[in-house]
């Protein structure tokens, strides 16, 4: 009987059992196109109006000529690349914004991840429920209302903190048109706009610790400083990491909306970003190729900076994006 047994396990061990089999994908979509419908219209969207345009990147190496189209009009190669690189304001384009977003980096990044972690330590209650409300209101406020509010407190002519500071007795600083004071002013807004939203994530990730890490940890003596260090940073440390990588992707990628509506010709000297020569270029100057290819590789560059983090971090540790 039991060399029957096996002999029967063995036989059917090499074949799948009924109903297993693997079937083919078109069989599979119709079984499951309830799925495919309700994931349609976020495909079709990316498809159409973030893959589709892509093609238009073919005039940064071209001669674009409106009238003869992009496949009309004649190739020139990195002709423009090259005219940008060997542009005099190339370095500056390039210093001012690889300072801005490491400065905003420095300074943008860690405090999120302190304000959750003092959230975190205090207890529920009207304090804790109003200090919240305050830092996460300003990130309702859009970047046109922003630069409105900057200019009205810091303008030199008619700003309120301006005016202020004169009554006390002291020399205030030309923020909006000193060029030493443009970076400070663009990275601490945006921190006072962003750093209360950001705490979400991070609150989001300390609600899994286990309380009774926490229980056994003051049962042991741990101070309080100790649990957090113990305790709270090493479960947020991959939401840290997977953050920080995307933020190294965006590196080039200075949003151009608020340094546009600050920017003036006294500050134009610390204030000038890549993503604002493009919209220069290409829309005021109609020079279309030439905009093309500046922005092609400032995007080239964030996603080998992108991949290139992703790959380091991936192998010094179990965090990555991919």
């Amino acid at each position: 009987m039991q060399a029957k047994a096996s002999i029967r396990t063995t036989g059917t061990a090499g074949r799948p059992e009924a109903g297993t089999e693997k079937k083919p994908v078109w069989k599979r979509m119709v079984l499951n196109w309830e799925l495919y419908v309700f994931i349609a219209p976020a495909f079709l969207y990316f498809l159409i109006f973030h893959y589709g345009p892509m093609y238009g990147i073919l005039i940064a190496f071209k001669n674009f000529i409106p009238t003869k189209g992009i496949w009309g009009s004649p190739w020139v190669g990195f002709d423009h690349f090259v005219h940008f690189f060997e542009s005099y304001y190339f370095w500056d384009l390039l210093w001012n914004t690889l300072s801005i977003s490491l400065y905003d980096l420095a300074v943008g990044f860690p405090i999120p991840i302190l304000l959750a972690l003092a959230f975190n330590e205090v207890r529920d209650g009207f304090f804790k429920r109003m200090v919240q409300t305050v830092t996460y209101a300003p990130h309702f406020i859009s970047v046109v209302v922003m630069a409105g509010m900057i200019i009205t407190f810091l303008s030199p002519s008619t700003g309120i903190l301006v005016h202020l500071i004169e009554k006390l007795g002291f020399t205030a600083p030309q923020v909006l048109t000193d060029p030493n004071w443009f970076k400070t002013m663009y990275v601490f807004s945006g921190v006072w706009q962003s750093a209360g939203w950001g705490t979400i994530i991070y609150l989001a990730a300390l609600s899994g610790v286990d309380p009774q890490l926490h229980e056994a940890a003051i049962i042991d003596g741990a101070s309080r400083f100790q649990r957090i260090r113990h305790i709270n940073i090493p479960t947020i440390v991959p939401t840290m990491t997977i953050l920080l990588i995307l933020n190294m992707g965006s590196l080039f990628g200075v949003g151009f909306e608020k340094i546009l509506l600050l920017q003036n010709p006294l500050n134009m000297e610390a204030s000038d970003v890549i993503s604002t020569f493009v919209y220069r270029s290409g829309l005021v100057n109609a020079q279309y190729s030439f905009s093309a290819a500046v922005g092609l590789f400032n995007s080239v560059v964030s996603a080998v900076l992108l991949v290139t983090v992703n790959q380091i971090v991936r192998r010094t540790s179990e965090n990555s994006l991919w």
